[in-house]
């Protein structure tokens, strides 16, 4: 498994922006398939976006599409997360999530089996 630490969270404004880093230890995520997900109180962990691990493609949940941007920089071995025009909405525990070495795109949260700690993010409206 890989080892992943969330960052960059926080508390914004709405319409306001954040942007979240994921980084890895132990192992590169150069082959992994990363995504982000979040879970709000009372609520099931849900999908949020996905990034192929040789970042050409990309997948993010209708909530979000056109506000966020998932990227990866193989070089620093991170993970990011933009967020921007935040809603109250968005307000939830963001969590890192790396898929084994050589799968495809999950828009599934039990397709990945490494996690980050997650970020609390909550936006005030």
């Amino acid at each position: 498994q890989v080892q992943l630490v969330e960052s960059g969270g926080g508390l914004v404004q709405a319409g306001g922006s954040l942007r979240l880093s994921c980084a890895a230890s132990g192992r590169t995520l150069s082959s992994h398939v990363m995504g982000w997900f979040r879970q709000a109180p009372g609520k099931e962990r849900e999908f949020v976006a996905v990034i192929s691990w040789s970042a050409d493609s990309t997948s993010y949940a209708d909530s979000v599409k056109g506000r966020f941007t998932i990227t990866r920089e193989k070089a620093k071995n991170t993970v990011a997360l933009q967020m921007n025009s935040l809603k109250a909405e968005d307000t939830a525990v963001y969590y890192c999530a790396a898929r084994g070495a050589g799968w495809a795109l999950s828009e599934s949260k039990d397709d990945f089996d490494s996690w980050g700690q997650g970020t609390q993010v909550t936006v005030s409206s």
